[in-house]
């Protein structure tokens, strides 16, 4: 969508056309849905986020300002609905090493391998994949959000200053800080798998 036709759609949504916010919605829901389903790890719990943005995105049309683009404002709102949801649930809720985790194409139990890949080089590359998705888990919502607008979603620190409305210097610090947790987590992960197949071993040594 060119930034004129943006332009054009937003100013008609704010006038109340419900098919040009809808119109704005189609082009940004995958965004919305992806970057609440890494934050919240889970299908139905990114769908429900989703529709939340969506509405609370809808009643509060007229305040967006347009000096920023739409896309910037659509990605506050979902890393700002998601830090609160996650701020509810801290304490309610563990994560469990044997929950499937959930991407964009379905569950990381399903291994689907590329064009050229041996299953070897496919597993390898699923189980790290897994490995990383597990690991942001331990991240606090403020530092998570921040390493998956870098490192996932690939904006520019000064995108992401803009989305989280931080100071440039914050959001650095906080994706520095993200990726050592994810690196000790990711280490730690990799201690208990080892441990887990070494008592695995001796126990079947015993029998």
């Amino acid at each position: 969508m060119t930034d004129q036709n943006e332009v054009r759609l937003v100013k008609r949504a704010k006038q109340g056309d419900m098919h040009a916010f809808e119109e704005l919605i189609l082009q940004h829901e995958k965004i919305v849905y992806n970057v609440a389903l890494r934050m919240m790890n889970h299908s139905e719990d990114a769908k429900d986020i989703s529709q939340e943005v969506f509405l609370k995105a809808y009643r509060n049309i007229g305040n967006f300002d347009e000096r920023s683009q739409f896309s910037t404002w659509i990605y506050r709102i979902t890393a700002n609905t998601c830090i609160d949801e996650m701020r509810k649930r801290k304490g309610r809720q563990s994560f469990s090493l044997e929950e499937e985790l959930e991407s964009e194409e379905g569950s990381m139990q399903r291994q689907v391998a590329d064009a050229g890949e041996t299953p070897e080089e496919s597993m390898l590359r699923e189980e790290q994949k897994s490995e990383i998705l597990q690991a942001l888990e331990s991240l606090s919502p403020e530092h998570k959000v921040a390493v998956i607008l870098r490192d996932i979603k690939g904006l520019s620190y000064e995108e992401i200053a803009e989305i989280l409305e931080l100071t440039l210097g914050t959001v650095k610090s906080r994706i520095s800080r993200g990726r050592n947790q994810l690196k000790q987590e990711i280490l730690k992960l990799r201690e208990q798998d080892a441990h887990f197949i070494r008592h695995k071993r001796g126990k079947e040594g015993r029998q």
